[in-house]
């Protein structure tokens, strides 16, 4: 996600994404990409707010509190089923084929350059796991930067072996995804999962995050920070599938302006779309015991889906407007972003700030639905902002300021 692949996305200043990309044949950038890394911010986004906003906050998770119920009977529950049902796991499946892709070009830059390889990219790696541990212990616990950061120096390692090995590598690497996620069902069916976060739940948790301050809360995390970094290592093995399918897929040309990405789109819109769709409501309907499997199994095929979805549609577009451009400025930003959206909600749902999360606990889905559009809609006009006078996002910056070589 923190990848700025100016081989990829063009420099600043770049025009719209759609006319971009009808124009990047002849370039070798792929806007496209910054599309794509914007929606799935958003996308993120989507899941995480509801973690902001459900009681117990970031340690919530774990006791199921900011999981709500496929759908619901009402009006409201109808909404806030399909919103998440569009959202959990979805985007984080595509962030991750992003960052598979980021690497696949920078390993590409490195051989073009005569360069050796990881070489420079180990720092790269090491940048975003200090980034990612700062921002689990000052703001989000359920960080997604320091798997990456791990995931990243071992795919860029296995970049280096032999074409068949790389892909042996790969479904090996989803083999063991589906046996986990069997080992962890079967668990969770027979009711041996137990409450992992009952030692820590309840009023003084909820308490914490409405009414403490935030030198509690971040003592908090670092002293629950082997359960709150649960979710990369249940999901470390489908991260590693997931990375080397980006780099497939780019390879592939499917990111291309040309007829052969254009096909390769629509086929992932169709198969992606049309099993895991289905696949991920009947996993829903087949009740909390198979939660894990439609988010980290049935899920990443929709997000395939999604990314030959988008792909389609900015193809169609003849003069991109307001939406795409911000788009392109957000996934141009992507790091600063990501940091940024989880801190607004930090300040708007905790008690450190305004408070919503405990003084709007009984009105329903919509004022979450409303935070998000607002953060979405700060995040849309900074990022479009801030490009007007400088080339990269504010973290972006430091990132090449500090690997200059």
């Amino acid at each position: 996600m923190t990848e700025t692949v100016e081989s990829a996305t063009g420099t600043a200043g770049a025009p719209g994404a759609a006319g971009a990309v009808r124009a990047s044949g002849q370039a070798g950038r792929l806007p496209l990409l910054d599309v794509l890394r914007g929606v799935a911010i958003l996308g993120t986004l989507m899941t995480n707010v509801w973690i902001f906003a459900a009681p117990g906050a970031e340690w919530g998770v774990l006791n199921g509190n900011a999981s709500g119920a496929p759908f619901g009977t009402s009006w409201a529950g109808t909404v806030e089923g399909s919103f998440r049902f569009l959202a959990d796991g979805k985007f984080l499946s595509m962030l991750t084929i992003l960052f598979g892709v980021g690497l696949a070009i920078q390993f590409r830059s490195a051989g073009k350059q005569g360069r050796s390889w990881p070489g420079r990219y180990k720092w790269r790696a090491l940048f975003l796991f200090v980034e990612g541990t700062v921002h689990f212990v000052l703001v989000f616990a359920w960080d997604v930067l320091m798997g990456y950061a791990v995931v990243a120096l071992l795919v860029a390692w296995q970049l280096t072996r032999a074409a068949r090995t790389q892909r042996v590598l790969m479904w090996v690497a989803a083999g063991v995804h589906v046996a986990v996620l069997g080992l962890l069902t079967a668990a969770a069916a027979g009711g041996g999962g137990g409450d992992t976060a009952n030692s820590g739940s309840g009023a003084r948790v909820v308490e914490l995050y409405a009414e403490g301050n935030y030198l509690e809360q971040v003592a908090f995390r670092l002293q629950n920070a082997i359960a709150l970094r649960l979710e990369p290592v249940i999901s470390f093995a489908l991260l590693v599938f997931l990375f080397h399918l980006g780099v497939r897929l780019f390879r592939a040309g499917a990111f291309r302006p040309d007829a052969q990405g254009r096909r390769i789109r629509r086929r992932m819109c169709g198969w992606g779309l049309g099993i895991g769709i289905p696949l991920n409501l009947a996993l829903l309907w087949a009740g909390s015991d198979f939660q894990l499997v439609a988010r980290y199994g049935a899920a990443p095929v929709v997000a395939v889906g999604y990314v030959g979805l988008i792909g389609l549609i900015v193809d169609r577009v003849r003069r991109p407007g307001p939406l795409t451009a911000g788009l392109t400025a957000i996934g141009r930003t992507a790091l600063s972003c990501y940091v940024l959206q989880n801190v607004l909600c930090v300040l708007a749902c905790y008690g450190i700030g305004l408070g919503l999360a405990a003084r709007w606990a009984g009105q329903g889905p919509w004022w979450v639905i409303g935070l998000w559009v607002a953060v979405c809609a700060v995040l849309f006009t900074g990022a479009r902002l801030w490009l007007r006078r400088f080339p990269y996002g504010p973290l972006e910056s430091v990132q090449k300021r500090l690997l200059r070589p």
